[in-house]
């Protein structure tokens, strides 16, 4: 035996309405439409689900026995036809994301949050490891959005590339704070931060300072940018920094100028080429590009 949905939702509604003019209201259906339905799941079931005499209408014993049953089974189809709306929209899941370091603090939570704001039921893991673990990851979808350094290290992802332009920050008494436009002679003799992992910023500012015959102090060095600009606030250092880190209001009496000749941050978002993202990270994966637009 197997019972047709739209029966159950008519014995249901019969039930709970009392008539079958208001079961047909309720179901936007005809209230022979409803009768047909009825006669249908009773010659299913085999046995009848109302009295049904002039001027008379009423359950059965055998109704009632099945009714909580059928109205159980009425929910859970419902939670299932929600469930998938909510897969298929990008409103539930989970949604993980890699970082190297340069986002991982003053970019990604902000962002995570005002994300989950409108997307409450989707849960989102931010993981921090090197750019070529993380393409690792992206390649074989243990990961769904990666954000690493440039080069991409492994075949196979799809990369929106950003070139994100670099600023030196120091803090808001420095000397330097007094120009427009920070040059490389203007750090002669300056404590520079670094950033350690022969990163690519600082090997554009070292051709710079080499072509300009200038002598800059390496004695520190941070891992990630927001490092090298918590170093700049605690002392007397300078930084090139991406403009995230660099640009980002956190109180903490760090200012910023423009560097030229520009320096950029080589970044990549990258994702799996073979399949498709599911519908969260797709949409995250989207705001993730467009709050990165705004830095270009």
């Amino acid at each position: 035996m197997q019972l047709k949905l739209r029966h159950l939702e008519v014995f249901d509604a019969l039930l709970e309405a009392g008539s079958v003019s208001r079961a047909a209201e309720r179901l936007n259906l005809t209230q022979p439409a409803v009768s047909i339905a009825l006669s249908n799941l009773e010659a299913d079931l085999g046995f009848r689900l109302f009295h049904r005499e002039r001027g008379y209408f009423a359950p059965t014993g055998e109704a009632m026995l099945l009714h909580s049953e059928v109205a159980q089974g009425l929910r859970a189809i419902s939670r299932v036809t929600q469930r998938a709306e909510e897969i298929r929209s990008g409103t539930t899941g989970t949604v993980s994301i890699a970082t190297n370091g340069a986002l991982a603090i003053n970019f990604l939570p902000a962002l995570v949050a005002d994300y989950q704001k409108h997307n409450p039921g989707v849960g989102i893991e931010v993981r921090v490891h090197s750019s070529r673990q993380i393409a690792s990851w992206v390649g074989v979808r243990q990961i769904d959005i990666g954000l690493i350094d440039l080069p991409v290290p492994v075949a196979g992802l799809n990369a929106d590339v950003y070139l994100l332009e670099c600023v030196c920050v120091m803090s808001g008494n420095d000397p330097l704070s007094a120009v427009d436009v920070v040059s490389p002679r203007a750090l002669q003799g300056r404590s520079v931060v670094g950033v350690t992992g022969d990163h690519t910023v600082d090997r554009q500012l070292e051709r710079m300072l080499s072509d300009t015959g200038t002598t800059v102090t390496r004695t520190v060095s941070g891992y990630f940018f927001a490092i090298a600009r918590n170093i700049v606030a605690a002392g007397n250092d300078v930084a090139i920094i991406d403009p995230i880190n660099g640009k980002a209001k956190l109180n903490d009496g760090v200012t910023w100028r423009p560097f030229a000749p520009r320096i950029d941050h080589e970044l990549a978002v990258i994702t799996a080429k073979d399949k498709p993202i599911g519908q969260a990270a797709a949409a995250l994966h989207a705001q993730i590009c467009r709050a990165l637009d705004a830095y270009k």
